[in-house]
């Protein structure tokens, strides 16, 4: 993304970037309609440098890894005052990447896509980002039940936690 250029977006029909991945793997990736939407917008803002560069430093050039980083730790520090929750939270370019996984996972999206989506070469390096959640449990769980039986999540009584807490 650091070294994203303006050729390798496609923000027409089919908005997608193409870029150079990891293992100087070709990539083709699309774009949500609001990601297609914002790089239109930001293509719109005065270019630096010599405006080939989408993310550009303060100085026109490549953003570097440390650049990114910063830049989101700048705006993660923004969003902390009015989301308390994320003060116990650590957020890196990494993790993003996970939250785009099991977003695309909670929308229903194939596993094999996602793994083409994330440049893996084999479901199997996908899983490690698609840890299911407790509402994708509950919704796998649901499909189980008998019809006609109402779920209600388990409460443990306090006797039981009791015990777990003295463990």
């Amino acid at each position: 993304m650091t070294g994203l250029r303006r050729e390798d977006v496609a923000l027409g029909t089919g908005a997608h970037v193409h870029c150079l991945g990891k293992g100087r793997k070709q990539r083709s990736t699309p774009l949500t309609k609001q990601a297609a939407s914002a790089l239109k917008l930001w293509f719109q803002e005065p270019m630096r440098g010599d405006g080939q560069i989408v993310f550009p430093n303060a100085r026109g050039t490549r953003l570097s890894p440390d650049g990114a980083q910063y830049l989101l730790a700048k705006h993660v520090a923004v969003a902390r005052e009015r989301c308390p929750a994320l003060n116990e939270k650590r957020v890196t370019p990494h993790c993003l990447r996970h939250t785009a996984a099991m977003e695309l996972l909670q929308a229903g999206v194939d596993r094999s896509v996602i793994a083409l989506w994330l440049g893996h070469e084999s479901v199997k390096s996908t899983q490690m980002y698609l840890h299911a959640d407790i509402r994708l449990k509950e919704k796998a769980l649901a499909r189980t039940a008998p019809l006609g039986v109402k779920q209600a999540r388990y409460r443990p009584c306090d006797k039981l936690l009791s015990f777990l807490e003295s463990l």
